[in-house]
This record gives C-alpha cells, sequence and structure tokens, in this order.
C-alpha cells in the first residue's frame, strides 16, 4: 500500500502475485466448518493485495468482491484472474482502503482479511466490516506466515532481511491473532473460534529469492542495497540448503466471528 508497504511494493505486485506460494487448502477448508468461504456466499476479501485468496474462494464458489487501496496490486489481481467488474460477477474488484470501503450496508454475508491486518487501522476496519455484513455475517481475519525458526529457510533469510534493513520490524515469531480479536469484539463481533497450525511450503529456489526480494523488508531498499541482499541470499542457500526444491516452514492462523443478530 502507498505509504505503509511505500511506493515499490505495488512495482513489484507482479512478482509478489506469481512467486509467493497460495493460501493453503488446509486453512481455507478450516475457514469453511467456521461458516467462511461457502459456496454461494457473498464475501469481500479485505486488503486482497494481489487476489491470491479472493480467487482460491471464488474458485470454491463464492461470488467474491476483492477490496484494496493500491490499484497496482488490483492490476496484478486481474491479470491472473478470469474476472469481471460487475457486481453480480463471481469474481470482481474494488479500489478502496478497508477502513472506508464505500460498498453498502448489509451486502455480504462474509469478510476474509488474509495477511494484511496488520497494514490497517484495526478498529476502524473491523467496524466497517461490521457495517458491511448483514446480521450473523462472519468474518475471518487470518495469515500464512514463515516460520523462522533456526536451521530453516525461514530463519536464516529472515537474519539476512534484518541486516539488510534494520529498520523493517515484522520479524520474528508474531501473533497478531489476539490484536485482531480484540478490534473485532470492540466493533462488535463475537469471536467464535480461532486455530493455527503449522505446515513444510516447498518453493522452488529461484521462487524463494523473488518472493523475498519483493517482500516488505526488501522492496523499498534501493536497487544497490537490494542487489546485494539476493546476492547474500543466493549464497547461502547454496551453502545451507542446497538442491532446487526448498521447504519452507509456515504457521496458518484464523480468528473467526460473527456479527450478531438482533
Amino acid at each position: 500500500m502507498p505509504g505503509v508497504c511505500g511506493d515499490r511494493f505495488g512495482i513489484a505486485a507482479d512478482v509478489y502475485a506469481r512467486h509467493r506460494a497460495d493460501f493453503p487448502a488446509e486453512g481455507l477448508d478450516r475457514m469453511a466448518d467456521l461458516g467462511v468461504g461457502l459456496a454461494g456466499q457473498r464475501l469481500v476479501d479485505l486488503g486482497c493485495g494481489t487476489g491470491t485468496v479472493a480467487r482460491q474462494l471464488a474458485a470454491r464458489g463464492c461470488r467474491v468482491t476483492g477490496l484494496d487501496v493500491d490499484g497496482r496490486m488490483l492490476a496484478a489481481a486481474r491479470a491472473l484472474a478470469d474476472d469481471g467488474t460487475e457486481p453480480d460477477h463471481p469474481l470482481c474488484w474494488v479500489e478502496a482502503p478497508a477502513e472506508a470501503t464505500g460498498l453498502p450496508d448489509g451486502s455480504f454475508e462474509a469478510a476474509t482479511a488474509a495477511q494484511c491486518w496488520h497494514w490497517m487501522d484495526g478498529r476502524a476496519a473491523a467496524v466497517e466490516a461490521r457495517r458491511i455484513l448483514g446480521p450473523g455475517g462472519r468474518i475471518c481475519v487470518c495469515g500464512f506466515d514463515w516460520l523462522p525458526l533456526p536451521d530453516t529457510v525461514p530463519g536464516v533469510t529472515e537474519a539476512l532481511v534484518e541486516v539488510a534493513n534494520p529498520s523493517w520490524d515484522l520479524g520474528g515469531i508474531r501473533d497478531p491473532g489476539p490484536a485482531a480479536r480484540a478490534d473485532l469484539e470492540a466493533a462488535g463481533f463475537v469471536v467464535v473460534e480461532t486455530f493455527a497450525f503449522d505446515i513444510d511450503v516447498p518453493y522452488a529456489r529461484d521462487s524463494w529469492r523473488l518472493r523475498m526480494g519483493a517482500s516488505a523488508g526488501i522492496v523499498n531498499l534501493d536497487e544497490a542495497d537490494r542487489t546485494a541482499f539476493d546476492a547474500e541470499l543466493e549464497s547461502v542457500l547454496d551453502e545451507r540448503f542446497p538442491g532446487e526444491v526448498l521447504v519452507a516452514p509456515h504457521r496458518v492462523w484464523g480468528s473467526v466471528a460473527v456479527a450478531p443478530t438482533p
């Protein structure tokens, strides 16, 4: 997002979209078990970015509106999707902030916010979600984060990010769930359930490097620093993790909440 992720994050949207792993099917299954992402559901994906989760949910039969503040992210999303622009299409896109969507009151049955809540004003986004969801509507705030464990691909990579960009403060094993749940409860939602599980995600070596080059910790560095980071990452991967396929542990997490009925 401009002003938050920085200008180059939007410019790198296509690389980010093509080289970041999809949200795990197991996580989408868990959301569906809790009433979010059901076939036929009118669903808004807040902070949709390049549309990964929006496309996955549309493929599962949801009627999805992907919403993001960065038009370049939405352009990448459109390029990767068989999309439409009309509200009755199974997949359409809206350029707007999650805190002020401009969408009609009660126009959705469900909402998702995947890997983006930390970029938003959570309290304002929760209030807006409550407005655009009908009574009984459900929201899932969720994430898919690499785990920077010692002696793992994410662990050694994150250490290099912190050296390249000392001001980056999104590292470590974080749990955004409590803050998101507090935002939702403050807006009047009732938290139904939370979930979290760990999985190993395979990455082609070049895809991991490109994915990291387009990440928030690196993308806004100047060209020389980005080039130096990639060269160092390539060297460390060659030394520590030989082979064409890397294994990156990740954590999938989510909190599902419901808007009360009258």
